[in-house]
C-alpha cells in the first residue's frame, strides 16, 4: 500500500479520501452573531438534510440532474454492540422538494458492505444508474484513515482496489423523475454487486461525466517510481484522465507531478477544473485547464490532452474541492482561508473565455459565501442553479460528540455573489498573492 500524506486532522470527521488535504490544526474564529444573516446575500433558507441520530457524519453529496435524487457518502450509526464501520458508504436518497423544508426520503445504501467508497454521480445516459469509487470488498489493507496521535498527522490511504463503479438502484426505487411514484422504499441494497466502469491497478475515483455522458473524467494514482525503493516514504502522485465509453481509450489529461484530483468539466464540457498539490507542501490550489480535442472519424471532438491551464490561486492556504456554477461565471470551493480550524466555502470568478483572451487570473475577484462556525466544505450546486448543497459542522454538538458531527446542508441561491449587496465589504480583501 502505498504510504499516503500527512492530512489535516479536522478533515478526518468531514470527508471522502479523494478530498481530504492537509494543513496546520488550530482553533476556531469565533463566529459571526447571525450566520444566516451573513449568508442571506447569496444563500437563503438553509436546510440541514442528514441528521447525527442516524449518521456519525456524512458528506460530498451531488445532484442528480433534475435535483429529485441526490447521491451522498456516509457512515452509519451500528447496530447495537457493534462498532461503526471504519469505511464510507454510498447512498442515494430522494430530495422531496414539495415539501418546506425540504427533506430527504427512500435513504437507501448502494455500496457493498466492507468496501470503501467515495465520490458518487449520476450517469447522464442512464437515470437509474449511479457511478462512485468502491473497493467493492474490504480493502486488503485495513489501516484506516485516521489521526495518527503518536506522530501528530492525520493519514489517509488509496485503496489499490478502488475503481469507478456502476450500479442500477433507480429502478428498484421508481426512478429518478420527479412524477414517479416510489414503488417501495429498499434501505439497503448492499448485497447488490456494483460493476467496475473499468479495471486499472491502483486507486482510481473522483469521477464525474459529460453532460452527455460519452466521457469520464477522473483521478488515477500512478504506479510507485522504479527508483523508490519500497521501503521508503512515498507519497501517491494521481493524474487526471479522461476515459471514453464508446471507445474504451484512456487519454492522460494533466500529468504534471503532484496530485491532481476533485476534477470537474465546465458546464459545456470544453473545460474543466481541479485542485493540485504541485509544490508538494500539501497547500493544494485551483486549476482550470483548456481540453484539447482531436475529431474522430464521426466528427466528434475527443478530448485527448489541453492547451493551456491556469493557476487561479496562489497563496498560503488549502484551497480545494471546486465546482462549477452552471453559468460557467464563478467556481465555489473550501479554503482554509479563514482559519485551518473553520474552513469555508469561497466563491472566484472563472470566466473561461475572459481566461482564454488573456485574463490575468490574478484579477479574479474571490467572495467568502459561508461564516458559520465549523467547517464548511465540498459545494455543489444543482444543475439550474437554484440549490447549494454542502458539507457543514454548523448544526451544533448533540449527546456526547466532542465536537460537531458534519452532515448535509443545503440552501437556495439567490443570484451570482459578485452582484450581491456585501460585495463591497467582502472584496477589501487583499488580492491572491500569485508570486510566491
Amino acid at each position: 500500500m502505498n504510504t499516503p500524506p500527512a492530512l489535516l486532522p479536522l478533515l478526518a470527521l468531514l470527508v471522502s479520501p479523494a478530498l481530504a488535504q492537509p494543513g496546520a490544526p488550530s482553533e476556531p474564529d469565533a463566529p459571526p452573531a447571525d450566520w444566516r444573516s451573513e449568508e442571506a446575500p447569496f444563500l437563503t433558507n438553509h436546510t440541514q438534510l442528514t441528521f447525527p441520530d442516524r449518521f456519525i457524519k456524512a458528506g460530498e453529496a451531488y445532484f442528480s440532474p433534475d435535483a429529485n435524487w441526490i447521491i451522498f457518502q456516509a457512515i452509519e450509526h451500528p447496530a447495537p454492540g457493534e462498532e461503526p464501520d471504519p469505511f464510507y458508504a454510498m447512498y442515494v436518497a430522494r430530495l422531496d422538494r414539495a415539501t418546506s423544508p425540504l427533506a430527504l426520503s427512500h435513504i437507501t445504501r448502494v455500496s457493498p458492505k466492507g468496501s470503501a467508497n467515495t465520490c458518487g454521480w449520476f450517469d447522464p445516459r442512464n437515470e437509474s444508474t449511479v457511478i462512485f469509487g468502491s473497493t467493492t470488498v474490504r480493502p486488503a489493507d485495513e489501516q484506516k484513515s485516521g489521526f495518527q496521535v503518536g506522530t501528530r498527522k492525520y493519514v489517509w490511504q488509496f485503496p489499490d482496489e478502488m475503481e469507478v463503479v456502476a450500479i442500477s438502484p433507480f429502478s428498484m426505487i421508481g426512478g429518478l423523475g420527479a412524477s414517479r411514484a416510489v414503488r417501495g422504499n429498499p434501505s439497503d441494497l448492499s448485497h447488490a454487486k456494483p460493476e467496475p466502469l473499468f479495471t486499472r491497478p491502483n486507486y482510481d475515483a473522483e469521477g464525474s461525466f459529460t453532460q452527455d455522458g460519452r466521457f469520464l473524467l477522473y483521478a488515477h494514482v500512478e504506479d510507485r517510481p522504479a527508483d523508490v525503493p519500497s521501503d521508503q516514504p512515498y507519497r501517491p502522485d494521481a493524474n487526471l484522465y479522461i476515459w471514453d465509453r464508446d471507445t474504451g481509450q484512456q487519454h492522460a489529461i494533466v500529468t504534471a507531478v503532484g496530485y491532481d484530483g476533485g476534477p470537474f468539466f465546465h458546464p459545456n464540457d470544453g473545460f474543466i477544473c481541479y485542485r493540485s498539490d504541485r509544490k508538494g507542501n500539501d497547500l493544494l490550489q485551483l486549476f482550470i485547464a483548456d481540453l484539447k480535442h482531436t475529431a474522430d472519424e464521426s466528427g466528434v471532438n475527443i478530448p485527448i490532452g489541453i492547451e493551456q491551464e491556469w493557476q487561479i490561486t496562489d497563496n498560503e492556504h488549502v484551497n480545494w474541492c471546486p465546482f462549477w456554477h452552471p453559468s460557467g461565471e464563478f467556481l465555489v470551493y473550501a479554503t482554509s482561508e479563514v482559519s485551518h480550524g473553520n474552513y469555508e466555502v469561497f466563491a472566484i470568478e472563472s470566466n473561461v473565455w475572459k481566461l482564454r483572451a488573456g485574463q490575468d487570473p490574478k484579477s479574479l475577484r474571490r467572495i467568502r459565501i459561508t461564516h458559520a462556525p465549523g467547517a464548511d466544505v465540498l459545494p455543489a450546486f444543482s444543475k439550474d442553479g437554484s440549490l447549494m448543497m454542502w458539507t457543514s459542522q454548523r448544526g451544533g454538538k448533540t449527546g456526547d460528540e466532542a465536537r460537531p458531527s458534519s452532515q448535509l446542508w443545503i440552501a437556495t441561491v439567490t443570484g451570482s455573489p459578485f452582484a450581491a449587496p456585501a460585495k463591497e465589504r467582502q472584496e477589501a480583501r487583499p488580492p491572491i498573492d500569485t508570486t510566491k
